[in-house]
């Protein structure tokens, strides 16, 4: 869910704004954060077709280490005018606290031009993903087929599952549901609060003894305290709030964890968490009405870096897949032996 600052548009950009709607005596508009208000850094008129005038009029805008806005108007139009392509660039060596503010800004500057004039928006940490080539890739990927959600992928699966439905020795069968053993009230009252924010972390244990699922932990847990929260001997689910920017939002996201560290554990202990798992994130999203974006098996609390945490959230799609290369045959086997005598010769 995107943030908002409170930081609202000065007059200046209202004006400018107001004229780049209305008429096409603008091609470039660059927006900056001063203090606590939105201001008009630069303006650029029109010379040249959008195409042939982009690359030179966008990039020299585009500082090293300082976030910005950029509205780039096009030659086409819509029921409201022209339409405007909006630039959200965010470089990697920035401060951290520009970046979270920019991104959390990035909608007010939209409403204030208005969202009907805007045909596309980019987001870029690198100069190259904002060059007229750059654009044309985004519209392309844009164009390509949508990937399926984890929910399309997860009914995929079980469809093909009942057309492949053939059993022999080697055939290992899912269970229909698994073990639905009842949430103990505090671990209820934990995920409540969980789901309102109040705060950003749950883990939960199985109770074998009384067959019952139990609360463990509610910390606070940033990011680095991840991998320290995970037991290196016994089962766990981790609920936790990933806060974290993604494409110029702020964003917080819902992971969930089951952590199991492999042999370690007693093979009671692997089947009861496994078949509690399924009841459990159910119960929470279905009854409790929590949004979990992602859900993770991991045997180690070391995988929990920062970026395999923002890769699992936000895949990378690939626009093609990356052709077969067929490996080198050997190399010289040194000098060819000879298997067979030559024939004797007739005396």
């Amino acid at each position: 869910m995107s943030h908002q600052t409170g930081i609202q548009a000065g007059n200046d950009v209202k004006d400018v704004f107001a004229s780049a709607r209305s008429g096409d005596q603008y091609r470039v508009l660059k927006i900056v954060i001063d203090g606590e208000q939105l201001m008009m850094d630069t303006t650029r008129k029109a010379a040249k077709k959008w195409d042939q005038e982009y690359d030179s009029l966008v990039l020299p805008l585009l500082e090293d280490d300082v976030p910005c806005y950029v509205l780039y108007r096009l030659d086409s139009t819509n029921s409201q005018g022209y339409e405007w392509v909006f630039l959200a660039w965010s470089p990697d060596i920035s401060i951290v606290r520009h970046k979270m503010l920019y991104a959390a800004t990035r909608a007010t500057v939209k409403k204030e031009f208005g969202g009907g004039h805007i045909k596309d928006e980019m987001f870029g940490t690198a100069k190259d993903e904002m060059t007229l080539l750059g654009y044309r890739k985004y519209l392309t990927l844009q164009a390509a087929p949508l990937p399926l959600t984890a929910a399309e992928e997860e009914l995929r699966k079980i469809k093909l599952n009942e057309v492949h439905t053939d059993i022999s020795v080697d055939t290992k069968q899912q269970t229909l549901q698994g073990v639905a053993f009842p949430v103990h009230k505090d671990a209820i009252a934990a995920l409540e609060r969980f789901r309102d924010k109040r705060v950003n972390y749950v883990q939960l244990e199985v109770d074998a003894e009384q067959e019952l699922i139990r609360l463990c932990n509610t910390e606070p847990t940033e990011l680095k305290d991840l991998p320290l929260r995970i037991p290196k001997e016994s089962p766990r689910y981790h609920f936790f709030l990933y806060k974290h920017s993604h494409e110029g939002d702020y964003l917080q996201s819902t992971v969930f964890i089951y952590s199991m560290p492999g042999y370690n554990c007693s093979i009671r202990e692997r089947m009861l968490y496994s078949s509690c798992k399924n009841p459990l994130v159910d119960m929470v999203e279905n009854t409790l009405q929590i949004e979990i974006e992602k859900k993770l098996e991991i045997d180690d609390g070391d995988e929990l870096t920062g970026d395999f945490l923002y890769e699992e959230v936000h895949p990378k799609q690939h626009a093609h897949k990356q052709a077969f290369a067929k490996p080198k045959g050997p190399g010289k086997r040194g000098v060819r032996r000879i298997t067979r005598p030559p024939a004797e010769e007739e005396d």
